[in-house]
Order: C-alpha cells, then structure tokens, then sequence
C-alpha cells in the first residue's frame, strides 16, 4: 500500500475532510496564491531577530534535553479552532432495510441515507503554534486555521486568548496570528540554511490534543521537495515523532532555537512513522515579515515553464551535468520573455546560485524582490549566456477581505472559491489551450453553492456575468458587492466551454 502524505496535523472532534472550510466572507474570491489581512491601518514594523550562528556539532547534551525544554516549551501553544460547515439531513427511505438496498449501500446507515443540505453546524479543530515576538505573534500552519471563525489560544500556564488571524499564506502553508499580550516567552530563530542532516533536533506540539509533548530526533534530511503537499516546498525531514495535532508547533535545535515548524507526515496509518516535514525558519520567516508588514505575501516572478533534466535531456541539450532547470516554454510579456529567454535555455545559476532543479530555481525566483534585476546564467546551444532579468510580482498576489467570515459584512459571491491567474505554468499543467484565457479555480469549498453548481479546482472562468474575465484580478473585482446571488460563469473544462449558474440566494 502506497503512504500517504497528510498535509493537516490538527485534530478534528468531528468526523470531516482533513482540510478545514475554505475561505468565505468579504470579497468572495481570494486568489489562492498569496493571502492575508493587513494587521494595522498604519504602518507595522516587525523585530524578528535571526541566530545566525551554527548549533555546536562536538558537543551533545549529556543525560538530558530538559534544559533545553524548559526554554523553549513555554513559548509552545495550543491552538483551537472553530469553523463552520454544512451537513446532511438524514431521513428515513421507504425501503431501504430491503436486502437488495443494502448490497450496494450497506447496513452501516440503519435504513437511513442523507438527504439535502441543513443548517450549519460548528467544527473544531487543534493544532499547535510557536510565539516568536514578546508582544504576542504567533507563527503557525495555514491549514491549522485555515475556515476559522474563532481562534484560541492556551499557553503552558493556562492562559487564555482570543486570536487574531494577521494573514495566510496557503503556497507555504504558513499563518500568522496574534494575541494581546506582552513580555511573552518567545523562541529564537535560528538560520535554518545552516542545518545540517544529521543535527539533533526536538518536536514539541499539541499530539492528539494530550496536552503538550516533547518529542527526539535527527535530522533526516534538508531541501525536500516534490511532495505536492504545497507550491512551495523546501522542507526539513526529521524522524522525530510528529502527530495530528503537532501542526503549527516547533522543530527546534539543541540550542533551543527555532529551524521549523511542524507541517506533515509520510504515513500509511495516519500517525507517526518517522517521516516528518517542517517548513524552515527562513521561509517561515519571510512569509510572516510580509503578511504582518504588507498584508500579503509578494513574491518574484520569471514567467517561464519549467521542467527537471534527465540524463537523456542533458546529453541532447549538451551539458555535462544532470543540473539546471530545463525552459520549455517562456510566457508572452513577461521578464524572462523581455530578458531574451527562449524555448530549450537550460537555467544554470540564478543570481549566483547554482541551480540544482526546477523547484530550486522556482524557489529562488520566489524569494527575489520584485523590481530586483539579476543575471541567469543560461546554457543555448552548448554555449552559455548571462542574461539580465528585471523580476516582477507573481500575478495573483492580493490582500484577504476579511480572514474572520462570521464577522464580515458578504456582499460579494462565489463565495469559498479561489482562483489565480492562468500562466505558462498553468496552462501546462491543465493542459488548456492558448485561445482559452481567464482565471484557474484552485480551490473549492466542498459545502459552498458553487460546488453543488460543479465548479472544481483546475476549471477556467472565462467570463462573469457576461463580463471577459482575463485574470485573477478581474474575478476579484466582479464578485465584490454584487447585488445578485445568481452568478453566471463560462467555464472552460473536460476540453470545451459551458455555462454554469451559481445560486447563493439561499446562503446565510
């Protein structure tokens, strides 16, 4: 039996789909890319210091890690959560004790089958959460929050709060929250590319709501990636024991300092069978400067489809090693396209650095500052070339309504639907063709009026209401504060277009 991967480490008192609701109220569409709620009307400044020093590698804690322990645990919370969902009525069906029923449905109903939506209904959720600011910032996983109406939190000493959601960001799975507090305990950070495989690390988090527990081990492995947990991956490994509920709490060293925080499993029984997954400190970092400064997360853009090199491709395209990133199509307009980039460039360092794969480059692309211009070495033709890219904001970038829907105002529609904008990548990927343009759903919620209308991830609005839809932006803005709940879409799937009418009428 193939494991699986489990993104969602928090426990769920209900029986429900392991991610939580997606995201409802405000502006009805949130790009799915990079999401968050400025946290101030004025101008927010973070502290976030970085313990650049390496761990000591000669010397190992003797007889204990309670020292370490001591620093770190109180700085760990308990995060509950409170979203809420649609269910099913459940009725009785004129013969369905019969026999010849139950051989296709089972006993399991007792004569009874769900029937139609009814009222909503609270679900609760459990994860962990790791305060790296004294006046009370917290650094946890998307998913743990992700649907929320209500977050709390609970520290070692019993205390209490209310938490704010400041942003989220679902491409890293990283959210920030904050309580009112000061003078908190916090947890250092440490420079996260400086961990090396084999660094005796801790887990401490909320397992299975116990309470919390501190777990051993080492690390297994650095840069992991390819997992398809989320867009983008750079993950530590570790075999210390990571369980539902450990979702959002700490990965730390033996000096008590922060290199991640506790996102996934590789498991084939859901719990622990040491393959555990931690986002570094360094990108966990940046995501939270950004969704606490800027309210959203802004990263670069290239503009081009990317693909890994094979032994094979590599001796076709005259390289000597298996390294690079291979260019197999570079989008119209776009940075790459005006720095001259063409079909079959084998990307070879990025401003300096040495480029292993596609997701390396599509990783470090990310993390340079839009505006910022930097040279590509590139290999054509058996030759190499610099070229100089101007980096742009990754489209699809855009500030969340509201991350509180059961406070917000709605008027907007097509509620608890994301979408982005359709790149090269994309389209690749979905296989849509050049005439097709429009907004890609990424997401849909499974309880929303837009999916009993059959919209699905990797479906392309072409048009709203009759109106061309050319990107995110214009999905964005044609569903805040509508007057109508009936939407009308064309949506581009399965090869052809139709349209399709959504009903929120009856919502709320």
């Amino acid at each position: 039996m193939k494991p699986d991967i489990i993104p969602p480490l928090r426990n769920r008192v209900v029986i429900s789909a392991l991610t939580g609701a997606l995201i409802t109220g405000g502006a009805a569409l949130a790009w799915a890319g990079e999401t968050g709620k400025k946290a101030e009307a004025e101008t927010v400044n973070l502290s976030l210091p970085l313990d650049e020093d390496s761990v000591a590698r000669d010397t190992l804690p003797h007889g204990s890690y309670a020292p370490v322990v001591k620093k770190v645990a109180p700085a760990v919370v308990k995060i509950e959560t409170t979203s809420t969902v649609k269910t099913a009525v459940v009725e009785d069906l004129p013969g369905s004790n019969d026999p010849f029923w139950q051989q296709f449905f089972g006993r399991q109903f007792g004569g009874r089958f769900p029937h139609g939506p009814s009222g909503p209904q609270h679900q609760h959720g459990l994860g962990s959460g790791v305060i790296v600011t004294k006046d009370g910032y917290i650094l946890t996983n998307n998913h743990v929050v992700d649907g929320a109406s209500e977050v709390r939190v609970t520290m070692t000493d019993g205390r209490e709060f209310s938490a704010k959601v400041i942003g989220r960001d679902p491409k890293s799975d990283i959210a920030v929250v904050k309580i009112a507090a000061n003078d908190l305990p916090t947890v250092p950070m440490a420079d996260s590319d400086k961990v090396e495989v084999g660094d005796v690390v801790l887990a401490i988090g909320n397992p299975f709501g116990v309470g919390q527990t501190v777990t051993k081990g080492i690390v297994s492995a650095t840069e992991r990636g390819g997992m398809g947990i989320e867009d983008y991956e750079n993950f530590i490994q570790t075999d210390a024991a990571i369980n539902p509920g450990n979702s959002g709490g700490a990965l730390v060293d033996i000096n008590g300092r922060l290199i991640g925080v506790n996102t996934a499993i590789l498991s084939r029984s859901g719990g622990s069978q040491g393959v555990g997954f931690a986002v570094p400190t360094d990108l966990a970092r940046n995501v939270m400067q950004s969704l606490v400064v800027d309210g959203h997360v802004t990263r670069g853009f290239l503009g081009v489809a990317i693909q890994n090199l094979t032994p094979e491709l590599a001796d076709e395209f005259k390289l000597k090693e298996v390294n690079g990133a291979l260019v197999s199509e570079v989008s119209p307009d776009s940075p790459a396209e005006q720095a001259g980039f063409k079909n079959g460039d084998v990307v070879l360092e990025f401003d300096h650095k040495k480029i292993t794969d596609s997701r390396h480059l599509k990783l470090v692309v990310a993390d340079t500052k839009p505006g910022t211009t930097v040279p590509v070495a590139i290999q054509r033709g058996g030759e190499k070339k610099i070229l100089n890219v101007t980096v742009k904001p990754l489209p699809g970038t855009a500030e969340l309504a509201d991350n509180h829907p059961a406070n917000a105002s709605d008027s907007g529609t097509l509620n608890g639907v994301g979408v982005a904008d359709l790149d090269a990548e994309a389209r690749q990927q979905l296989n849509v063709p050049k005439q097709v343009s429009g907004a890609v759903i990424t997401q849909v919620d499974p309880a929303s009026p837009s999916a009993d209308a059959g919209l699905k991830p990797g479906d392309v609005i072409e048009e709203i209401n009759h109106q061309t839809v050319k990107g995110a932006s214009d999905a964005v803005k044609l569903t805040e504060h509508a007057g109508d709940k009936h939407t009308l879409l064309r949506i581009w799937a399965n090869g052809g277009s139709h349209y399709v009418v959504v009903d929120e009428s009856k919502e709320g």
